[in-house]
C-alpha cells in the first residue's frame, strides 16, 4: 500500500476536520440553548394547557355542584325541620320554669293542694362520642333525650280528693311536654271524722316522681 492510497482511505482529514468541528460546536451550542429556553417554556405551556383544560372541565360541572349543593341544602333542611319537630314533639315549646309554672295551674283548676315541687336532677343528651364510657358505667341511654332536649326529675307532693286527683292526672296527659310518673305512693289522709261531712271524700296524701322532658 502506497502513501497515495493510504490518503484516499483516510476519512478525516484536516481540512474536512476543520469544517466538521465548528458544525458540531455549533448544534452543541444551538442543542444548550434550546433546552436552556424552549423545552421550559414548553413544560410552562403544557401546564397552563392542563390547567385550561381542567378549568374547563371544573367550569362545565358546575351546574351539576350547583344542583347537587341544592339537593344537599333541602336534605339538611327537611334534617333540620325533622329534628325540631321531634324536639317539640318530645319537649313542647317550654323549659322547666315554664312547666313548673303551668303545673301549678293546672293543679289549681283540679283543686290540688301542693306540699311541695321539688326539683332534684336534670340530665342533657350525650353524643355517641361518649357511647363507649356510656357502655362501660352500664348506662342504657334514653331513647327520649335527643339533642336540644333535657330530661328533668321532679319529686311532687300533694293533698287531692279521688275525682280531683283523676282529673289531675288525665289534664297532665294532653300537656306539651312528655310526662312520665313512677314511685307512685298514695296513702289515706288522716282526718278527724267531724271536720268532714258525709258527703265529702276523704282527701289522699299524694307523692310521686315527675319525669318531665322539656327544651334546654
Amino acid at each position: 500500500m502506497t502513501s497515495s492510497d493510504f490518503k484516499k482511505k483516510k476519512l478525516i482529514t484536516p481540512e474536512r476536520a476543520a469544517l466538521i468541528l465548528p458544525t458540531i460546536i455549533s448544534a452543541f451550542i444551538a442543542f444548550i440553548i434550546f433546552s436552556a429556553f424552549a423545552v421550559p417554556k414548553y413544560v410552562s405551556s403544557n401546564r397552563v394547557n392542563n390547567e385550561l383544560k381542567e378549568y374547563k372541565r371544573k367550569v362545565n360541572e358546575l351546574p351539576d355542584l350547583k344542583l347537587q349543593s341544592q339537593i344537599i341544602s333541602q336534605n339538611l333542611e327537611k334534617l333540620n325541620n325533622e329534628k325540631a319537630r321531634i324536639i317539640n314533639l318530645i319537649s313542647g315549646t317550654s323549659n322547666l320554669d315554664t312547666f313548673i309554672k303551668r303545673l301549678g295551674l293546672v293543679g289549681e283548676r283540679n283543686n290540688i293542694s301542693f306540699k311541695s315541687i321539688k326539683p332534684i336532677s336534670s340530665l342533657k343528651f350525650v353524643g355517641s362520642n361518649n357511647a363507649d364510657i356510656q357502655n362501660e358505667l352500664n348506662i342504657n341511654p334514653d331513647p327520649l333525650l335527643v339533642e336540644g332536649v333535657k330530661k328533668y326529675s321532679i319529686d311532687v307532693k300533694f293533698d287531692a280528693q279521688y275525682k280531683d286527683l283523676l282529673a289531675f292526672f288525665r289534664e297532665l296527659e294532653f300537656q306539651e311536654n312528655i310526662i312520665l310518673f313512677s314511685d307512685i305512693n298514695i296513702e289515706l289522709k288522716e282526718e278527724n271524722d267531724k271536720s268532714r261531712s258525709k258527703n265529702e271524700s276523704s282527701y289522699l296524701d299524694v307523692t310521686l316522681k315527675m319525669i318531665v322532658y322539656g327544651k334546654i
